[in-house]
């Protein structure tokens, strides 16, 4: 990495070990930096940061990056995402194989000396089912060895479209038949609100007795509470964890079973890994600093400094309309329509596809999308975007609109800016709604009767949930209205049950934006 720097004429300084005090003095000198994960790039060291351009961090993860106060700074933050892609992948494969044929078992046995050949009767993978819970660039690497090995392979994400699929020769399948169908079931998902402990007491008592579950994406997928209570009272046959909750995972009551093959983290710990780690991230910042190309940045969009200003607050409206539609749309994503109406279309909004499919995949992804690889992971995903521009105004002088159409349904949602700038969704579907987006929001579809709302107040107030806005809409007088509360807190599953024992409650969705 530093050799292709210094060939592109680049004078580099190795400074190892340094203090934060120490980092502070010298960074003010330099117009980029690269990281691994042992550097904490904080506000007050970038603040000093006077010439800096580029941060550049040799692996995936940028939570050692104050990436608000990089923004704010103007230094663009890049990252290598691909550089361990096969080091995790072939880990997880490694896992596979050990806990079929209970390899850790064999050779602590053969060590000590005892020849134990038919209590360590292994399972083939030919023949079996393998479930990937996410198919991301990981999952695909997987799916395909495990196609090599002669395995029907099943695959849970909701990003996915058949295309793609069948591209690939996998099968589509909703989490539960993964978990139901699979021999051996892999997870390849960030960790996420909406992942953690995605695999949990529920979900294990799907699985086949005889099933193997391997995590090598991040701890807190797996639930390690549910998986220790399956392992031990053998409701699956085993598991293989190379990621934990909590690392090193000295107290957990997991290595104490026998039914278990844990390794310390090593998916992206290969020679090779660091390597390429380094070289991306090198290329990357050589070519940002010579003006050719942004590649890999996490919180940067190219635009000129005008046009940025007037569009900035539809970036926003954008991004939130993408995590409201993403929670509410049922079945996985095929096409994306984003219209742009009124004087906003005479602009350079392209981008604000990017901001919306960024919204529309971080519900699912999180911090591995981003405005510059938003559009490509979409494109990844089979999800085709279709960007629009109408110049004439309609109900409003500036408004974004978008169609989203899934394998199960098709999704409309308009949004605009009122005088102060402020965010509003104005209409879903077909009905008109006045909403502004808060961290927590309940839409809800029920009967268009009498009593609904007294209900909902008396039942969220009954247990301490304050409504701080509400936005009522209907096509018609008794038939099926819309209701969405923004609320101050989140809900609990005893107050959601609550609600939905209501006879005239439709469907409720909590939106956490």
């Amino acid at each position: 990495g530093i050799d292709i720097l210094e060939q592109a004429g680049f004078k580099v300084d190795c400074k190892y070990d340094l203090s934060p005090e120490e980092l502070k003095k010298v960074i003010g000198g330099y117009e980029a930096i690269v990281i691994r994960s042992g550097t904490k790039l904080t506000a007050d060291i970038i603040e000093k940061a006077d010439k800096l351009k580029i941060i550049g961090r040799a692996g995936v993860g940028v939570d050692n990056v104050d990436l608000d106060a990089a923004t704010k700074k103007g230094v663009i933050v890049m990252n290598a995402p691909g550089g361990n892609t096969i080091a995790t992948c072939e880990q997880t494969f490694a896992l596979i194989l050990a806990v079929a044929r209970n390899i850790p078992s064999a050779y602590v046995s053969l060590k000590a000396k005892r020849w134990e050949r038919s209590k360590l009767k292994g399972s083939e993978l030919y023949s079996k089912a393998l479930g990937v819970v996410g198919f991301g660039r990981i999952g695909k690497e997987v799916a395909k060895r495990a196609i090599a090995f002669g395995m029907e392979v099943l695959v849970y994400d909701p990003f996915v479209t058949e295309e793609i699929a069948q591209r690939t020769g996998v099968k589509l399948a909703s989490l539960q038949e993964v978990l139901k169908g699979g021999d051996f079931i892999t997870v390849h998902t960030p960790l996420t609100e909406d992942t953690k402990n995605l695999v949990s007491n529920k979900e294990f008592s799907l699985m086949k007795p005889t099933a193997f579950v391997i995590n090598c994406a991040r701890g807190g997928i797996v639930d390690e509470d549910a998986l220790y209570k399956a392992l031990k009272n053998k409701k699956i046959a085993g598991a293989a964890l190379d990621v934990f909750s909590k690392e090193p995972p000295f107290d957990s009551k997991l290595l104490e079973l026998d039914n278990l093959i844990v390794t310390p983290h090593l998916g992206a710990s290969t020679q090779e890994a660091q390597v390429n780690v380094a070289i991306e991230v090198a290329h990357c910042v050589k070519d940002a600093l010579l003006g050719k190309a942004i590649r890999n940045a996490v919180n940067y969009v190219q635009l000129d400094p005008e046009t940025y200003k007037t569009i900035e607050p539809y970036f926003l409206l954008a991004e939130k309309m993408g995590k409201f539609i993403s929670q509410l749309a049922q079945g996985g994503a095929k096409e994306i329509k984003v219209s742009y109406l009124g004087e906003i279309s005479s602009y350079k909004v392209d981008v604000l596809g990017a901001a919306f499919v960024k919204g529309f995949l971080s519900h699912q992804l999180e911090k591995n999308v981003n405005y510059i690889n938003a559009l490509e992971m979409a494109k990844m995903r089979g999800i085709k975007l279709e960007q629009i521009k109408i110049r004439e105004e309609e109900e409003y002088v500036n408004s974004i609109r978008v169609k989203v159409t899934t394998d199960k349904e098709t999704r409309l949602l308009e949004g605009t800016l009122f005088a102060n700038k402020e965010a509003r969704f104005v209409k879903m579907g077909d009905i008109y709604i006045e909403v502004a987006p808060s961290e927590y929001m309940l839409v809800i579809n029920n009967k268009d009767k009498p009593g609904v709302i007294g209900f909902l107040g008396t039942t969220l107030g009954s247990h301490n949930i304050n409504i701080a806005g509400m936005s009522l809409g209907r096509q018609a007088s008794g038939g099926i209205a819309l209701t969405i509360l923004n609320l101050d807190s989140p809900l609990t599953d005893e107050v959601i049950g609550k609600i939905q024992s209501n006879p005239n409650i439709v469907s409720l969705k909590l939106v956490r934006l």
